[in-house]
């Protein structure tokens, strides 16, 4: 588990320090349908904001449903969460819209992150695509996660690294965005990498 120190001090009953948590921001990216809103939702312990809307006739011509037909809603501008990992770090999670009409505001999301998740769905690889090349145009660390369910192709982690033409410095996971666990796992491997990107820049 990691533990990040806290610079900020507060003041308790008594007049006594304690500590106040420090905060980091991590986006959680990837392709249309992917599971970005589930996963944030997942692991969140407040209810999470969500900008969903409706899908409609507009976007059929433009929204790739494959591997998705059941989706009936799509993220417009961000999903917003927290969790708590320690007592001494809180991370607010921003999930980004995955459809390419809406990939302007990635940039804003990414600004002040200490890195992303990657969220690939097994189905739909090619989605991933955008969001791998996103944040290593930026020089962001980020963790590739691949949303394993029931019903989905099986691949091992070295299959979806060369077909995702993943460098083997970024991590890539198994994990399930449905589950809180799976999910919390997949946010501390991104803050681990982070840090040790830290470490060898130092």
């Amino acid at each position: 588990m990691v533990s990040v120190q806290s610079d900020r001090p507060g003041s308790g009953q008594g007049g006594e320090e304690v500590l106040v948590p420090s905060s980091v921001k991590i986006v959680v990216a990837g392709g249309f349908g992917v599971g970005k809103t589930t996963m944030v939702g997942a692991v969140s312990e407040i209810t999470p904001l969500r900008t969903e809307e409706l899908l409609t006739e507009a976007g059929e011509e433009i929204d790739d449903l494959y591997g998705v037909e059941g989706k009936t809603t799509t993220t417009v501008a961000l999903d917003f969460g927290r969790i708590t990992i320690n007592p001494e770090l809180v991370l607010y999670l921003f999930g980004t819209p995955g459809q390419d009409r809406f990939w302007f505001l990635w940039d804003e999301l990414s600004i002040g992150s200490i890195g992303a998740v990657v969220l690939v769905d097994t189905r739909r690889l090619d989605a991933g695509f955008g969001a791998i090349d996103f944040f290593e145009r930026r020089g962001i660390p980020f963790v590739v996660a691949v949303n394993c369910f029931q019903g989905s192709h099986s691949y091992t982690a070295e299959e979806m690294r060369v077909a995702l033409d993943v460098a083997d410095t970024v991590p890539l996971v198994l994990c399930d965005a449905r589950d809180r666990e799976s999910c919390k796992a997949v946010l501390v491997r991104v803050i681990e990498h982070a840090m040790n990107r830290l470490d060898v820049m130092a």
